[in-house]
Order: C-alpha cells, then sequence, then structure tokens
C-alpha cells in the first residue's frame, strides 16, 4: 500500500516516461532559446534521446539558452492538483538552495495550499544538488515509498543521505561557467586554450565549487576514479554518468567505472535547466558514498 506520494520539480533530470512509470508527480520548468534576437520557448519535460542531441546541437551553433525557475505561482497550481486528486502526504524535490532559492518558494506554497486543504501535508526536500544527483534522491524516495514507508520516514532518510551524495562534475567548454560567473573571462580564455577541463562538486551547502583543473578529458576520468577510491560507494550501490550529448565519453567513464568496481552506472542526458550552464559535451559522475562531502572535498587541491 502506497502510504505517501512524490514529487519533483524537472531539474531532477528523470525522463518524463521514467517518472510517469514510477507514480512521480513531475513540475516541468521552461527555458528560452535565443539567437540574433529570434526566441523558442521550451519546456523541460523531454522523453526521448533525440530532444536532448537537438537542444545541445542548437546550443553548439550558437543559440544561447535561458532558463526560469517554477515561481510561486505555478507551485500553487502543482500542489493543488495534487491535494484535489486526494494525495494526503508528499515528499517533494526541487534544485539544491545553494543555486537558486526555489525552496523557500515551495515551503510557502505548501502553507498555502495546506490552508484550503488542511490534510494535504508537504515534505520539501532540499536536495544539496541538481541534475542527476537530486533524480538519484528522488528515484530512492519512490523506492522508499513502494517499500511501505510514511512520508516522515522517508524524509528523515533522505535528509540524511544528502551529505554522501558525491559528485564529479566536467563541463567540456569554460565559456559556459564563464557566462554563469564561475570563472573569470580570462581563465576561460586561457583554460579552453590549453584544454583545461575543470572538476566541480557540490559542497555541504550544496554550491558548487571547483576542486580540480584537469588537462583533457582523459586525466579528468581518472580523476574521478580516484575519488571514488577516496569516498567508495555506499552499500547502496548506485552511481549514475550524466552527459550533455557526449555519449561517446559517457561509456567510456561508465566503462572505467564498471571495471573498477563491478557496479555498472546508470547513463542518462542532462535536462536543459541545468545544461545550459553547462554547455555541451560534459560528462558528469553522482554516487551515494561511505564519506561524507566534507571529507572528500578536504582531500583535493586545485
Amino acid at each position: 500500500m502506497r502510504r505517501f506520494d512524490v514529487s519533483t520539480d524537472s531539474t531532477c533530470d528523470l525522463k518524463k516516461d521514467y517518472v510517469t512509470e514510477r507514480n512521480i508527480w513531475f513540475a516541468p520548468l521552461t527555458f528560452t532559446m535565443e539567437k540574433n534576437g529570434r526566441l523558442e520557448e521550451g519546456l523541460d519535460d523531454f522523453s526521448c534521446e533525440e530532444e536532448y542531441v537537438a537542444f545541445y546541437e542548437k546550443v553548439a551553433n550558437g543559440y544561447f539558452p535561458r532558463t526560469s525557475k517554477l515561481n510561486y505561482e505555478a507551485h500553487i497550481r502543482h500542489f493543488t492538483k495534487m491535494a484535489e486528486a486526494g494525495v494526503k502526504d508528499v515528499v517533494h524535490f526541487t534544485i539544491s538552495s545553494g543555486l537558486a532559492n526555489t525552496i523557500t518558494i515551495t515551503r510557502q506554497a505548501a502553507e498555502d495550499v495546506k490552508a484550503k486543504y488542511p490534510d494535504f501535508n508537504v515534505y520539501a526536500v532540499d536536495p544539496l544538488t541538481a541534475t542527476a544527483g537530486q533524480g538519484a534522491l528522488v528515484i530512492l524516495a519512490a523506492d522508499c515509498r513502494d517499500k511501505g514507508m510514511t512520508a516522515k520516514e522517508t524524509y528523515e532518510y533522505i535528509m540524511g543521505q544528502r551529505q554522501y551524495l558525491q559528485h564529479c562534475i566536467i563541463p567540456n567548454d569554460l565559456f559556459y561557467l564563464q557566462k554563469g560567473g564561475r570563472v573569470s573571462v580570462v581563465s576561460a580564455a586561457f583554460g579552453t586554450m590549453l584544454n583545461i577541463k575543470p572538476m566541480l562538486t557540490f559542497d555541504e551547502e550544496g554550491k558548487l565549487v571547483v576542486v580540480q583543473k584537469c588537462k583533457g578529458m582523459k586525466k579528468a576520468f581518472a580523476k574521478v576514479l580516484e575519488c571514488m577510491d577516496k569516498a567508495p560507494m555506499s552499500a547502496l550501490n548506485y552511481v549514475v554518468v550524466v552527459h550533455t550529448n557526449n555519449l561517446k565519453g559517457a561509456e567510456e567513464l561508465a566503462k572505467m567505472i564498471e571495471d573498477k568496481t563491478g557496479i555498472k552506472p546508470f547513463v542518462t542526458s542532462m535536462g536543459p535547466v541545468i545544461g545550459a550552464h553547462v554547455g555541451p559535451g560534459s560528462v558528469s559522475c553522482g554516487w551515494f558514498s561511505s564519506e561524507t562531502r566534507t571529507d572528500l572535498i578536504k582531500t583535493f587541491k586545485v
């Protein structure tokens, strides 16, 4: 018997078909593509790989993506739909508070919907991550639901797992990090010329920080394996590789991880909302570890 529902916005980067299959409530964000003054609107609810490829090909060909978060009204509509469908308890996920203040909007909207529907209770999770890391926590919550756990039990369990979810994020092009203010214009120019691949991770506050600088993607992949030595996978045995139209690179990293750990990673595409800030060609990895983020970050020397 299902004792609660799971809900997420699209920054989890789980495909539309998957969330439907797992009975997860889904709130897609919007994005805009701009080139030479021409605007195209899009909805972050991709179902097939071709849609991801088309998005990143446009970005590579000069389209500049702009993304928007779910605002208060969108949250009200989402939660009201659930309440009217008879949902009582829900564990809801949104993007890390280290990247946006969406969690504050989420909690306010949940309180306001509860005022009209007193039996409706939202356990809002700040995942301290985004993209496939957020998706991993959503999947974990759905597994807890299917095992018969309560919303409160699941919420507390998920909150405890957040600091053990590690990330190695490897953009291919420093230009997109420069546009997002992560690196300077000068650093982006020299780094690109020297084929420098920065490695980012989420810290304990859910903020993105640069922890390594590698010359080329091959050396960056080797650093990922070093990170897994420092922070080995937990008993959950879950690892995901996510890419932005770089399936070849993602499969290469996944094979290296499987050869090393015996665990076959889940390979998927990063959606447009987060991918817009990383750029085409990136490969990233996330896994549940037996060490905390703080423990892993301490081992880095940039």
